[in-house]
């Protein structure tokens, strides 16, 4: 059995998740091939070579796979998809974008969402907003999937480079009913909300979008964390989409998820409750998401979050001052 996998990318860099959808198909037997898809490649094309598992990099550079649209990107891995047993992607807006539509094309069930490898046909993912898991087989052809990201770790880089191979590019400039027309990207300098190890997220009981950063940004600060927000949060116009934690948003188990003033509605709960600790701040009492908070504080945020910055600052404060005098002892010494 052999595995092709959709590498994600920005031109420049491999996205985290490839790596993690590697870590899930390392489960399979067989080997593990990539398929790097786009224009001007050859550096993302050598890192994804690196990635421990990788038997095999295969390179389709042409300008009509520039920009990721999910006709010629389809009509590539439909072109592959024969010499394939199974074919992968990340469970991104790209995979969810263009697996549906080689699967269509190949006349087979998709499975979304991987979160568990049974066997080489058999995988578990979650329903109804992550309450059900179901186990699910695919009994015949190609199997078509899209991997849950936060369900597996990424895999290493390794020294040891695959083999990298050049294939005809089958994708025609001009086809397919989507064009592109422009990129906007949000700039930061904190960490990607995908793959950050802390994340502070805030909800609707922060009031306004002023409030939001006033009161998360100082303590997101501290703490080197990703902003996130519930859906309400969003709607609410307090901050973009891309922030947006849960179901119908990004999916999310950092080490640490920090949620404010965030009731814990179950399609905010099914995109962050496989966070390690969870820490929940609210004032109500019997709102849902004390129900997953592994730390809760029943308090007015408004109060509560400053104070938890202030406590930090002192004990940065102390710690700096116990390396001083540290450096100080040893640099005064016999």
């Amino acid at each position: 059995m052999s595995t092709l996998i959709l590498a994600e990318h920005d031109g420049v860099h491999l996205h985290p998740a490839t790596a993690s959808v590697i870590a899930a198909a390392r489960t399979l037997p067989g080997p593990i091939h990539l398929l790097v898809a786009g224009a001007g490649i050859g550096a993302v094309a050598e890192e994804a070579a690196c990635i421990e598992g990788v038997a095999r990099v295969l390179v389709a550079d042409d300008a009509t796979l520039e920009h990721a649209l999910a006709e010629p990107l389809s009509a590539q891995l439909l072109a592959l998809a024969k010499d394939y047993d199974c074919l992968l992607a990340a469970a991104t807006s790209v995979g969810k974008c263009v697996l549906p539509r080689v699967a269509a094309r190949l006349n087979v069930p998709q499975v979304s969402d991987i979160t568990a490898v049974i066997d080489a046909r058999t995988f578990d993912r979650p329903m109804y907003a992550g309450n059900v898991i179901a186990t699910v087989r695919v009994n015949d052809g190609v199997v078509v999937g899209t991997v849950r990201t936060s369900a597996f770790p990424a895999v290493q880089q390794t020294q040891a480079a695959a083999e990298c191979v050049t294939i005809e590019c089958i994708a025609h400039a001009g086809t397919g009913a989507s064009r592109f027309v422009r990129r906007d990207t949000t700039v930061s300098g904190r960490p990607d909300l995908a793959t950050a190890r802390v994340v502070v997220s805030g909800g609707r009981g922060l009031g306004s979008g002023d409030n939001y950063h006033r009161v998360l940004t100082p303590l997101s600060d501290r703490l080197g964390a990703a902003l996130g927000a519930s859906r309400a949060a969003v709607d609410a116009g307090f901050v973009p989409n891309d922030y947006q934690v849960g179901q119908t948003g990004k999916i999310v188990a950092p080490d640490v998820y920090v949620a404010v003033g965030i009731s814990g509605a179950i399609q905010h709960l099914a995109g962050m409750k496989d966070a390690r600790t969870i820490v929940a701040i609210n004032q109500d009492t019997e709102a849902p998401i004390f129900g997953v908070s592994d730390v809760g504080l029943v308090a007015d945020l408004f109060e509560a979050v400053p104070a938890v910055v202030a406590a930090l600052q002192r004990k940065n404060a102390r710690v700096v001052a116990r390396r001083d005098d540290a450096a100080n002892g040893s640099g005064g010494g016999c």
